[in-house]
């Protein structure tokens, strides 16, 4: 186990930092124009009824921002957080019971890696590729992912510790998408024809590798 393993390293593919000042506007946005309604609808209906006619508007667009701007997962001493509106949910990556990718193909084709450790599931995007480009989870998420992996007796969290150690290296020397495991995974579902959503097997895992 590496001696920093307690340092907190961000397994955000998308970092909320990028997204924040979008999701602000949103929530302003939202309550403005619930304030708005609602005083509008006050020279028609009761101020209670206006109001809550108001909130009705505001509050789910709003609050869903806000959802957005808590949401955080980080790993440290091999500890998964997974952080939404209201809990932080903890895996232990030593203890997974399941490690499973799954491959969602669209207009943005996205790799992720869902996790059960007995007591909670997480679900972390590796990467994300449109034509010709794409977002990957960033070389020290990826190394400290794998090595959180190694930690655990699951034979496939081993396999998929070792695609991720593929992608890291694929990532660091800037290679080609085609020579990205995470990337040749959307290749193998397209071809079998498993589209929109598909668990890789054991063996498809392993075929990413090497």
């Amino acid at each position: 186990m590496p001696a920093d393993s307690s340092a907190r390293v961000e397994l955000d593919l998308v970092p909320v930092e990028l997204i924040a000042p979008r999701l602000k506007k949103v929530a302003l946005g939202a309550v403005v124009i619930g304030i708005l309604l609602a005083v509008v609808a006050s020279f028609f209906l009761p101020v209670a009824v206006a109001s809550v006619l108001g909130a009705v508007v505001a509050v789910p667009t709003a609050g869903s921002a806000w959802v957005g701007l808590r949401r955080r997962t980080w790993l440290s001493d091999n500890i998964i957080h997974a952080r939404g509106g209201f809990r932080t949910k903890q895996l232990a990556v030593a203890k997974v019971v399941s490690a499973e990718v799954q491959v969602r193909t669209a207009r943005i084709d996205q790799i992720s890696l869902r996790l059960y450790d007995g007591n909670s599931r997480v679900t972390i995007a590796l990467a994300l590729y449109t034509k010709g480009g794409g977002r990957e989870l960033p070389i020290l998420s990826l190394r400290k992912l794998a090595d959180a992996l190694w930690t655990s007796e699951l034979v496939p969290a081993a396999a998929i510790a070792s695609v991720l150690v593929d992608q890291l290296k694929a990532e660091a020397r800037d290679a080609g998408l085609n020579e990205r495991p995470l990337y040749r995974a959307i290749e193998l579902v397209r071809d079998a024809g498993r589209t929109p959503l598909a668990t890789l097997t054991d063996r498809e895992v392993a075929a990413l590798t090497g």
